[in-house]
């Protein structure tokens, strides 16, 4: 492409790089018009004897339709493509999920000069209908090797996605002494519920066990033969040990502990294990004691991602901590 200082008539076909106002003020060409043989006479009216205008290349691909390749490229499943204007498509959601994003692969299509993709941030709870990201083609045209570049780095998969919700069944243990077991039902049970109703799921049971680890991996038993696909305990407090009560119950059953403790605040005392389930391992969220208030804190974050059926480990939970300061506690 190149910018070139056409008379009009020569400018016949090619892109105008900037506006043009009558002698009010008033905008009369927007810069990005392909001007066409019935512009000539209107510009001579405006006393424009040359433009400056984007001459196009054999191989340069209109921005336009560069945006909507590059959108093509770039959306994968539960991604809605917009219509192109002045180079830019939207992406929105088509369903309710977390918002799935390959980094590396969106920072080398970043990279290439003249194509920019701008998204939410990495694992955002979306809902149907909702902006993803803004794609902007930056010149007028970018040759079409751009964009090729650009869709062999997305891959088949696309760069970013929604996750559906598929682990929607949830299961509950609540772990106290008889004595906390009302003050523990009332102030931990509803805050769980909001939270799994907010996301769509439905709570298939709920059990109150005593802090036995016996009593506690009947409990997740029982969850699990319920139909629980994802289970979430939580109690009179949070659990202080790979080998507390919690940990050893999940060991007891035949599960295992995919790491304690998290990088983020409200929310450090995570216990995040799997037990064995009837077609696959189950995720458990050992919830901390902020799991009472329905302030943003760890489980907010990870719940999601787990009923989208992402298997998270150790890796990310500790990733958590860039941006795990949370607001309830950067207020206090």
């Amino acid at each position: 492409m190149q910018i070139e200082t056409l008379p009009v008539t020569a400018a016949i076909g090619h892109i105008l790089c900037h506006n043009i106002a009558d002698a009010q003020g008033r905008k009369a060409f927007n810069k990005g018009r392909q001007l066409q043989a019935d512009d000539v006479p209107r510009l001579a009216e405006l006393g424009c004897t040359t433009v400056r205008v984007a001459v196009l290349e054999a191989d340069d691909v209109h921005e336009d339709e560069a945006a909507l390749r590059l959108a093509q490229a770039v959306a994968g499943a539960g991604v809605v493509i917009g219509e192109p204007y002045a180079g830019r498509v939207n992406l929105r959601a088509a369903y309710n999920g977390p918002l799935m994003i390959d980094a590396e692969a969106l920072l080398a299509i970043n990279l290439i000069d003249g194509l920019t993709v701008a998204t939410l941030p990495p694992y955002t709870l979306v809902s149907a209908g909702q902006m993803l990201a803004t794609i902007k083609i930056i010149p007028f045209a970018v040759p079409a090797s751009d964009i090729a570049r650009a869709g062999a780095v997305a891959g088949e998969q696309g760069v970013l996605r929604v996750a559906p919700f598929v682990r929607c069944r949830i299961g509950v243990a609540l772990v106290s002494s008889p004595s906390a077991r009302a003050r523990v039902e009332r102030g931990v049970l509803p805050a769980i519920v909001g939270r799994i109703t907010d996301l769509g799921a439905t709570m298939v049971a709920w059990h109150h066990v005593p802090p036995d680890e016996s009593e506690v991996a009947a409990g997740l038993t029982s969850l699990v033969a319920a139909g629980a696909d994802l289970i979430i305990t939580a109690g009179e407090t949070s659990v202080v040990d790979r080998d507390d009560v919690i940990p050893r119950a999940v060991r007891r059953i035949g599960g295992e502990i995919a790491h304690y403790g998290a990088p983020v605040e409200p929310g450090n005392l995570l216990l995040l294990a799997y037990v064995p389930g009837s077609a696959d391992r189950i995720p458990l969220i050992g919830a901390p004691g902020c799991v009472r208030s329905r302030d943003q804190n760890i489980v907010d974050l990870i719940l999601p991602r787990l009923m989208a059926n992402e298997q998270l480990g150790k890796y990310e939970i500790v990733s958590l901590g860039l941006g795990g300061l949370l607001g309830s506690v950067r207020r206090g």
